[in-house]
This record gives structure tokens, sequence and C-alpha cells, in this order.
């Protein structure tokens, strides 16, 4: 018996036979695939299917009345295009929403659906990334094409910064791709097809110039943070189906939550519903709600806390400080709530209720607001001496110095340096010699302010006293509690406050 080496040529021919047969069918699985579409996972997701009969409408939401103005000529469009085509008119393909998280824009995309009885397709931005080159692109494709099937629709992509961002020559092809082949979508369709593509962002700065031209995405609509009426028709929507105490005000609370969006408005509700339970309470009341409010703005109580006799009374001191001042300062907003419960990194706070959204503020609102701000810090001095004052009022001296630093770069309210606009971060726009002045303007105004607060807590020192011993007692005070137990009526507490403030202007002359 004998055993035979193969040759050379016979090792190289098995190779060579058996990468091509594993190639044959690697290309005839991948073309079955593709017949058979199981490689779209993309259109296959059920998440991704065309949703009929949104049941949103527009008086589900609240708070962006603007919005909705502009946006019922998009849903006329969809129920009857020939309307405006007829004229040879075109309405935008693409409507880009604007806003802060939790105004509603999502919202507002299924309410279009729903107004207008068409089908409404979502994904997100993120969905359409992959890796692999292509695949971005073809999702993109296959998106489009289910969406002319079933038109008059609408597309809504959410968070499309995630793929339509400004291109850089150093992006990943696949990142440019997907971006590309959403330009040609957009601008390759007709607009009597009937399709609307919607699309939000929080961050519309970084989206590319080419996605925002006329033709694409060129109707840009602000969808902000709801104003005070806005906020109030938001809780009273969200108070609907939870039972309501007589003492709930919803006015009040909506003046109390500036700057809340509608999803916090939702979690505030939640939060006080919850809170209620906890107590054993059949109905939500007002009491609950502070307490929904004080916890998202401020964190948890810690009632676990070790605080000393000491550090409660310099404590109550201090926020009597800012409550007598804001009392007693003409232009600053009414005090809602004193307290020395800790919260958060808070031992204390003084809650300032505003008569109205603040749109822009005067100089004699901010003066006061640097009154106020200073009121904790004098108010430590006047009572245990100078040698005592905390580490407390380090976060009212930094809004102070924020706010003077403002006043005198961004709004022009310095008589040393004019008119201007200052970009006091920027240390190359100014020379040494304007920081220097910016600097010395700054401290003047809060050295002015720690004055008239010193003069207003020096001549109300009983009232200050009275104050934080109530604080001290009771831990929470309304704004209405001080006021009947210092014997300031409203018409006392005015008059005192504008003769505080004569003699404020008349010393701001004088420097």
């Amino acid at each position: 018996m004998t055993f035979a080496e193969p040759s050379f040529s016979s090792q190289v021919w098995r190779t060579v036979r058996t990468l091509g047969g594993a190639f044959i069918v690697v290309t005839c699985l991948g073309t079955l695939l593709d017949d058979k579409g199981l490689t779209k996972s993309f259109l296959n997701n059920p998440d991704l299917k065309p949703q009929i009969n949104s049941p949103t409408r527009f008086t589900d939401v609240k708070g962006v009345d603007e919005a909705k103005h502009e946006l019922e000529e998009i849903v006329e469009y969809l129920r009857d295009p020939h309307k405006f085509t007829g004229l040879g008119g075109k309405l935008p393909k693409g409507v880009l929403l604007v806003g802060p998280p939790g105004t509603g824009k999502t919202m507002l995309a299924r309410a279009i659906a729903g107004e207008a009885g068409v089908p409404f397709f979502y994904c997100s931005g993120s969905e359409f990334e992959e890796v692999f080159v292509g695949v971005g692109a073809r999702r993109v494709r296959d998106l489009f094409a289910a969406a002319k099937k079933h038109s008059p629709c609408i597309i809504f992509i959410d968070e499309i910064d995630a793929i339509g961002g400004n291109r850089n020559p150093k992006d990943q092809q696949y990142m440019r791709m997907t971006l590309n082949q959403l330009l040609v979508e957009l601008d390759g369709f007709k607009a009597t097809e009937g399709i609307i593509v919607v699309a939000a962002t929080n961050f519309a700065e970084v989206l590319d110039k080419a996605l925002v031209r006329p033709g694409r995405f060129d109707r840009h609509i602000v969808v902000p943070n709801p104003d005070v009426e806005g906020r109030k028709q938001i809780l009273e929507t969200h108070m609907a189906k939870i039972p309501k105490s007589a003492d709930l005000d919803l006015g009040v609370l909506a003046r109390a939550t500036p700057g809340f969006s509608g999803a916090d408005l939702a979690n505030l509700v939640n939060v006080a519903a919850l809170h209620a339970a906890k107590c054993g309470l059949s109905e939500v009341g007002m009491r609950n709600m502070e307490y929904a409010r004080d916890r998202i703005m401020m964190g948890a109580e810690r009632k676990s806390a070790a605080l000393s006799e000491r550090s409660r009374r310099l404590t109550a001191y201090h926020e009597g400080g800012h409550a007598l001042v804001a009392l007693l300062t003409d232009g600053a907003d009414p005090v809602h709530k004193a307290t020395i419960v800790p919260r958060g990194m808070a031992l204390g706070m003084v809650s300032q209720l505003p008569e109205e959204d603040a749109t822009s503020m005067s100089r004699r609102q901010m003066m006061a607001r640097l009154d106020v701000c200073m009121g904790g810090r004098v108010a430590e001095e006047l009572i245990f001496g100078a040698d005592d004052v905390t580490t407390g009022a380090s976060s009212d001296l930094r809004m102070a110095t924020e706010l003077a630093r403002a006043m005198v770069t961004k709004y022009g309210m310095s008589e040393r340096l004019g008119q201007v606009a200052l970009d006091y971060d920027d240390a190359h726009s100014m020379s040494s010699e304007t920081r220097a002045a910016v600097e010395e303007e700054v401290r003047k105004l809060v050295q002015g302010a720690y004055e008239r607060a010193k003069a207003v807590l020096s001549s109300h020192e009983r009232d200050l006293h009275k104050l934080a011993a109530e604080l001290l007692e009771k831990e929470t005070l309304s704004g209405d509690q001080i006021k009947g137990m210092l014997g300031l009526g409203a018409a006392a507490a005015v008059a005192a406050a504008k003769a505080v403030g004569k003699g404020r202007d008349g010393a701001a002359g004088a420097a």
C-alpha cells in the first residue's frame, strides 16, 4: 500500500471550488431574503406601521394656541389637497417643530393626523442610523415608499437632529448617505401626493442648511413653554379626572410654576395625586400641589437632617431677611411662601409669586431682585455679627453678581459704560480697562443692594425677630400669614415698599 500526496495544482483547484461554492450559496440566500422582504425589518416593526384614526385632536393640546393656528392650514390641505393646488399654490413639504423638551411637539403631530383623519407614520431619527453603509439610506427610502402607498398621510420624525446635523467632511460615510437620501426624498416627491413630513427637534441651530432650505423643511413652528394662561389650561386638562378639593386654585398654581413645560405640569399633578393618596386623602388639594412643586423644584424634604438649634435659628433669620426685604421693596415680586424645612441642598427657601409671566424686566424690578438676594446675608450680619456670617448666602451672592453683570454688559444699565452690549465671557473681545470697569460697576451695584437691604432690615429689626420666631415655631408660612403677623396689609405693604423705593432711587441718583 502506498500514499500519494496531492499535487499543488490540485490543492489550489480544490480551494477555488470551495470558495466559489460558498460565494454562490451566500449570493442565492441573500437574493432569496431580498425577494421575500425578510431584510426589511425596519418597516416590519409594528411600531412603524401607519396609525389610522389617531384619537388626538387640537382640543387636547393646550398652551400652544399660536402653533395650532399655524398648523390648521396643514390640516385643511390634507383633507382636501385640490383646494390649494387648483390655483397653483403649494404648501410646505416639511414642517419643523422647534421647542424645549416636553412642550407637546409629538402631540401636535398626532393632532394634525387626528384632525385630518389620515394615516400617521412615526419614527425617531436614531432609528435610521446604522454602522453599515447604505442601511440607513435604504430605511429612508422604504419609509417614504410606504408613505406614498397610504397618501395622504403624515410622516413624523422625532429628534431629527440625530441624522440631520450639519455635514462635515470628517463624518462617517453612513451618516452622510442617510442625510443625503433624506434630502433627496424630501425634494423628490410632488406636493400633490399629499404627504406632509413633520419633524421635531430641540436644537434647530445644528440642522444642516440643505435640510431647512425652501422646498424642504421651510416652515419652522416654535412650540414654546406655555404662558400662565396656557399652564392653567394644561392643569385643568390633567385635573379633569382627578377629584379636587375646594381650596385648589389652579390660577395661583399656574402663576407659581413659571418655566414649566406641559410634561413638567403633568408630573406635578401626578406627584400631587400620589402624595394625596399617601396621606389617605380622597381629594387633591392645594397643600398637595405645593408639596409637589417644592419637591420638583428643590427636592424631597430632608426630614432626617440633624440640624442644631443654632443652625435652625440662623436659617430662620436668613430666610426672614429675604422675605422682609421682598415685602418692603418696591418692584419685588409678592412673597408666596417662606420655609425653613430643608430640601435638597438648601436649608430653607423664600418663594416669590410673580403677578404675570415676565417677558421683560424693568431696572426697578432688577434692582429689587438684587436687594432681595442680599437680604439673607444682611440679616445674618445684623443678628449674629460680621464674624459669624455663614456660607449660606453663596447662591444668593452668585445670583446677585450674575444679574448685576447682565445689567452692565447686556442691558446697558450702567451710566459709566453707556448703552453698549459687551461679551464678558470672551476675554479677547474687550480690553483690560473695560473689563476692570465692568467689574467695578458690578461691585457697585451689588454693594448698593447690600446697603439698601441693610437699611430696610435695620429699620424693621423688630419685625425680623418676630418673623424669625414664627418661622422657628411653624417652619412654613404663607405670604398672607407673614403680612397678617407683621400687620402689613396690602395697602400698608405697598406704601412701605414705595417709601423704600424712593430712598433707593435717591441713593442711586446720588451714586
